[in-house]
């Protein structure tokens, strides 16, 4: 055995695979060209009183037989002991064992720095072995003393909570069968303080879709770590002899600098492993535009006013199958409504494929609706057999039970019409205890199953919204519905953290009426278009009721997110750390670091008569940057603007970011818009 040392991009993860047990003595910044061996050597600790007597370090399956009264990785089992360990390409493996199991840890560093651990268990007993929680730590410094994660409601996902890490463990976990809107998302431990600029960090992200949990531990003996793993039920999983059990993977990042540090890191790995088809094409959703008043003359009008607009892909919202006239019924009988298509989608599809925009369409694969046609044929497909209270008035369908009906049905649909998205939505949490593994496994299969016989169809995931937005279902999708709100105020911060790990192309950002559906809040234009310029834009809003005007400056917005996407959706994402809390500042610089779109957003009264002065993050410090306002003027209070504004400025990248340029005097809900070549 030896002492391993993984190096990338900054990142060094250092294991010590000589004893019985193997040990994490580093994960954090890159510790250069060193004997990692002779290091490990000098860092055992001493051994404090009233503890164990040999000196206490932290194991990689950390457990009470090594002295460690934390939360263990494996809760079941007698001492794991050290078998092998190996390395190739930036990836360690390690396999341990006792007389019930063996477990493979792999540890793998991505050349951006991202470093992902999973471990497999095998049964080696002769009769069943029920699993009963395995899980994946790693260690944090004493200087990780504050936490920051989130929390959220439908229509507000994602909202940060801080708070110090002392002493015990701070738990998050999911029970909703999904992530969920009040999903903890990303952990991350760091120096007090850290911004976005600012401060050391580690961050950890699980990808998995179904039940979880995620947590920061300080012992009393001065170890810290975090950890996560899929939250299983009593006999959730239970591995025949011979049989593997394997953790999702954990994906965690360490950055110098801050939170966008983390972003820098995660952004490039997610483009590399799961690249989109680009440039992503404006959508046009119908459903807070008609809802359920499915015709196909009020349709074709809405059709044409998308493609007169620019829009290239024009989705049909819930509505179209049999029986669905609202929200109560139907869910689990896709057939198209021969009452309301008597030909079908076909002259819909085929009038929106004339005016050049693809077609896509709405489903809600695992839901079933209690009275439909589906659930009175095969009540046993009902997951709990329909105990406890509806939701949305409808039930869970056991996809695992009707993965063959299902694969069917969404087959024949995709082969019938020429569809080139799905907006796959998940309106519930499951609400039944045990099920959510295996639901879990079988929703990736069958997405899986799909993208194989149908390559060309693109898949978002929407979950009442964004609570369903992992990195474990990622790779089997296109695009995640961030939120079911467009009220822009609401979606800068939904926006704004979710970015912190999926880069903006990902992220569907749409443009909604001036009264937002879902809070009743007014909003200027120019407010909402700045809001959905940056991610994968498109449109939730009847334009055949907007004015001329707002037509005409819904289309030069069109024209300038699809001039600007090549940037906008292959750049590096910065946000501004500013000392008012009501200013806020983020962007996409190029990689190249010549060109860059910046939104300086007011999302509340500014503490001062004349606020900070405008500082852009990203750029090239001896560079010559020309800057100028774009898009449509923000509202404003002010006798005079700064002179800057008329004509542009051209100034040094250095006085760009760290002098800054005054700002306008923007009133609160409100965004400017700013390009710098």
């Amino acid at each position: 055995m030896t002492v391993f040392h993984l190096r990338a991009a900054g990142t060094s993860l250092v294991l010590d695979a000589r004893g019985v047990a193997p040990s994490i003595l580093h994960w954090g910044s890159d510790l250069g060209d060193v004997d990692v061996a002779a290091w490990a050597d000098a860092t055992v600790p001493a051994v404090p009183p009233s503890s164990i007597d040999v000196p206490p370090q932290l194991s990689l399956l950390p457990s009470l037989f090594e002295g460690w009264s934390g939360r263990p990785a494996l809760t079941a089992g007698g001492p794991l002991r050290l078998v092998s360990a190996s390395e190739q390409n930036r990836a360690i493996c390690v396999r341990s064992e006792n007389s019930d199991a063996e477990v493979l840890s792999e540890l793998k560093l991505s050349s951006e720095g991202v470093l992902r651990v999973r471990h497999s268990l095998t049964n080696r007993t002769g009769a069943d072995l029920a699993v009963p929680g395995l899980d994946v730590l790693l260690p944090i410094p004493a200087e990780a003393a504050e936490l920051l994660d989130f929390t959220g409601l439908w229509c507000h996902e994602r909202q940060p909570q801080r708070l110090p890490l002392r002493h015990g463990v701070w738990s998050r976990e999911s029970r909703h069968g999904r992530p969920g809107h009040d999903d903890a998302f990303l952990m991350v431990a760091g120096e007090p303080g850290f911004g976005f600029r600012t401060g050391r960090v580690w961050a950890a992200h699980l990808a998995w879709s179904g039940d979880k949990r995620i947590w920061a531990e300080r012992s009393a003996l001065g170890y810290g770590v975090l950890g996560a793993g899929e939250l299983l039920a009593p006999g959730e999983v239970v591995l025949r002899p011979g049989e593997t059990y394997e953790t999702p993977w954990l994906i965690t990042v360490h950055s110098e600098h801050g939170l966008d540090g983390l972003s820098d890191r995660l952004h490039p790995w997610i483009r590399r492993m799961t690249p989109l088809k680009l440039p992503r094409p404006v959508v046009l959703n119908t459903w807070e535009a008609v809802y359920f008043d499915h015709d196909l003359a009020v349709l074709t009008e809405l059709a044409d006013a998308a493609a007169e607009a620019g829009v290239e892909r024009f989705v049909l919202d819930d509505g179209w199958f049999t029986g669905r006239r609202d929200d109560k019924r139907a869910l689990g009988d896709w057939f198209v409504d021969d009452t309301v298509w008597p030909e079908g989608l076909h002259p819909l599809i085929s009038h929106v494929r004339q005016r050049g925009m693809e077609f896509g369409l709405w489903v809600e694969p695992e839901m079933i609706s209690p009275e439909s046609r589906l659930a009175a044929e095969h009540p046993d497909w009902i997951l709990g057999g329909g105990a406890g209270p509806t939701w949305r008035h409808q039930r869970v369908l056991d996809v695992e039970k009707a993965y063959d009906h299902l694969l069917e049905r969404l087959s024949a649909l995709l082969a019938e019409y020429p569809i080139a998205f799905l907006k796959w939505d998940h309106n519930r949490d499951l609400l039944t205890p045990g099920d959510a593994h295996r639901q879990t496994r079988a929703l990736y299969r069958l997405l899986a199953d799909l993208r194989m016989a149908f390559p060309h169809v693109e898949i978002e995931s929407c979950a009442s919204g964004g609570a369903r937005i992992d990195l474990g279902i990622l790779p089997l999708v296109d695009r995640f519905w961030t939120s079911d709100t467009n009220d822009p105020l609401d979606r800068q911060s939904i926006q704004r953290w979710t970015s912190v790990v999926v880069p903006p192309e990902y992220l569907g950002g749409h443009l909604g009426d001036g009264v937002a559906h879902v809070t009743g809040r007014t909003s200027a234009l120019g407010f909402r278009l700045a809001t959905a310029l940056f991610g994968s834009a498109g449109i939730e809003w009847n334009l055949t009721r907007a004015s001329p005007a707002e037509k005409a400056d819904v289309a030069a917005w069109i024209a300038e997110h699809k001039r600007l996407r090549p940037l906008l959706h292959t750049g590096r994402v910065v946000r501004a750390d500013t000392p008012d809390p009501a200013q806020q500042l983020h962007g996409v610089v190029a990689q190249d670091r010549t060109h860059a779109v910046y939104a300086l957003v007011t999302v509340g009264t500014p503490a001062a008569a004349l606020p900070p002065p405008i500082r852009f993050p990203g750029l090239d410090p001896d560079r010559l940057y020309t800057v100028r306002p774009i898009g449509v003027a923000p509202r404003v209070v002010q006798d005079a603007p700064p002179p800057w504004l008329a004509n542009g400025v051209t100034l040094p990248g250095r006085i760009l970011s760290e002098a800054g340029l005054p700002a306008p005097l923007l009133v609160p809900d409100q965004a400017l818009l700013l390009e710098l070549n």
